[in-house]
């Protein structure tokens, strides 16, 4: 028996058009399933809650919907070892690259009903669990910009998220400042005198299809860690564009680490979104929580 849990509000209204062409392959191939629709993370997350204390056997649990409804059902899943099957429909999708996913749902579908479940790790953070990474500072303020603006959601009508990242950093670049930022990584204090942002990832991209992190592995324990620093705005809006293939990394003002504990402070304090949602500000602590996941995945990979 398979799992639905869709947000048919996700990406303008994608959710939905993306359930219906699962749903009607599902009855052409008579494959027994449940779905519910979901409005709200906590109803989503309840939702799952009960149906995975039953004493029904689920061969895995589709999520319908963007990286932020995924997030929601983390801490029902983990440990669980009932693999999640993703099917993008948000405007970032960031779960659905870092997984290999196809956007084609037909391709997703074949994943779920016939891929491989690998299993991955997560980010713990202050008792929250985090999938795809965690960002901390401007590339934060850019996500919480793009949540709340108007432009995410003309963007996503015309399947432009990574466009609605773009306008986001101008938007940021107004009025973020940058200050001192101290990291420990696995006990090796690093500090930074004037930092814009740190991000720490379970997988290569976050924003819509950055490339942060391109050496990230979902299911190596460690967690990469890419911090920009000590550089002109003039150099930051320049860094963006070299993220869309990870060409950032050999940059003077880009510092990489990898660690599995990782400890954040800041003397102005930072947002801090895990998987576009809001988790907690400086100072934190991040650690890799090794094989907490299994995600659906394709035999290639």
């Amino acid at each position: 028996m398979y799992l639905f849990i869709v947000n048919k509000n996700s990406g303008n209204g994608g959710g939905f058009r993306v359930w219906k062409k699962i749903q009607e392959t599902l009855r052409n191939r008579n494959i027994s399933y449940e779905y519910t629709f979901t409005d709200s993370a906590e109803q989503a997350h309840t939702f799952l809650q009960e149906k995975l204390s039953t004493s029904i056997s689920w061969n895995a649990v589709g999520v319908v919907g963007g990286d932020g409804t995924i997030h929601s059902l983390l801490p029902a899943l983990r440990d669980t070892g009932i693999p999640l099957a993703v099917f993008p429909a948000g405007s970032g999708n960031d779960t659905a690259r870092g997984f290999r996913i196809p956007m084609k749902t037909t391709a997703a579908l074949d994943i779920m009903l016939e891929g491989l479940p690998k299993v991955a790790d997560l980010i713990s953070i202050s008792g929250k669990s985090t999938l795809t990474a965690l960002a901390v500072g401007f590339d934060a303020q850019v996500a919480q910009n793009v949540n709340n603006s108007r432009y995410k959601k003309i963007c996503n009508k015309f399947g432009l998220g990574r466009v609605a990242y773009v306008i986001g950093v101008f938007h940021t670049l107004l009025t973020f400042r940058p200050a001192p930022l101290t990291i420990e990584c696995d006990g090796e204090t690093h500090h930074f005198s004037s930092a814009w942002m740190a991000a720490v990832n379970n997988v290569t991209s976050y924003g819509g299809g950055l490339t942060i992190c391109p050496d990230a592995l979902p299911d190596d324990g460690v967690l990469d860690i890419c911090v920009v620093h000590d550089c002109s705005r003039l150099q930051l809006m320049m860094l963006f564009p070299t993220l869309l293939y990870g060409k950032h990394t050999r940059l003077p003002f880009v510092k990489m680490l990898r660690g599995r504990l990782v400890s954040i402070q800041s003397s102005l304090p930072r947002l801090a979104l895990g998987d576009g949602e809001h988790i907690t500000s400086t100072p934190l602590t991040a650690s890799a929580d090794p094989g907490a996941m299994t995600v659906m995945t394709s035999h290639s990979i």
